[in-house]
């Protein structure tokens, strides 16, 4: 009898671990697939920033200047100091000439003049218009596609839909990371440097940022 109910209990034990093993492996390699391509994206800015010092980069900058048609200078006397967005003929206008997107962005108003700062991944733009006589001067300086992809990494001015997508795929990259944690531990048996490893893996940083960060 007893032995009977040793073989059911490792049996079951057998059907536990080979149930979580399924699960685990389920949500393992849903996550990487979700992580894989941010992950790559994230590795390799994460080089490029560390290195930012050493990639020589060439700012481009566009400078132009127009003069706001009479009717559309009236829309702005309407405006008053503090900030608010530019009226929507205004802002079309600007789109169509400059071809830029000013869309409901809030504008530093004055007596003097409309300021619109216009920051983006990997650029800066500045749109000014003088309310005296509608004056346009619009400059972007563009610091090249690595300089955007290191944006895109800290999240520098690329909006909440970008915003968005970091914390999902910081979500995915814990799901996967736990899963894979727990994919150690039941296989941890089968490959004894497991725990070694994910001990180095911890103490390796600690100890670097003791030593050698001040």
């Amino acid at each position: 009898m007893s032995a009977a109910r040793n073989a059911a209990n490792a049996i079951g034990g057998q059907q536990r671990r080979g149930f979580w093993l399924r699960t685990l492996h389920h949500w393992h390699w849903i996550s990487s697939a979700v992580c894989l391509i941010g992950m790559l994206l994230f590795a390799v800015t994460g080089i490029t920033l560390n290195h930012a010092a050493k990639i020589e980069a060439e700012p481009q900058v566009t400078h132009r200047e127009l003069v706001l048609p009479a009717p559309l200078l009236a829309a702005l006397a309407k405006g008053a100091d503090g900030n608010a967005p530019l009226p929507a003929n205004v802002a079309t206008w600007l789109e169509e000439k400059l071809a830029i997107g000013v869309g409901r962005r809030e504008a530093e108003w004055s007596a003097e003049e409309v300021y619109l700062s216009m920051p983006s991944p990997g650029a800066d733009a500045w749109l000014s218009i003088q309310r005296a006589d509608g004056a346009v001067e619009y400059e972007r300086t563009d610091r090249g596609w690595i300089s955007y992809l290191n944006d895109l990494h800290k999240g520098r001015n690329a909006g909440p839909a970008w915003g968005w997508f970091i914390d999902v795929f910081a979500i995915a990259c814990l799901v996967f990371c736990i899963t894979g944690l727990f994919l150690l531990q039941l296989h941890a048996r089968q490959r004894r440097m497991t725990w070694p490893y994910v001990g180095l893996g911890l103490v390796v940083p600690i100890l670097l940022a003791l030593l050698f960060i001040h």
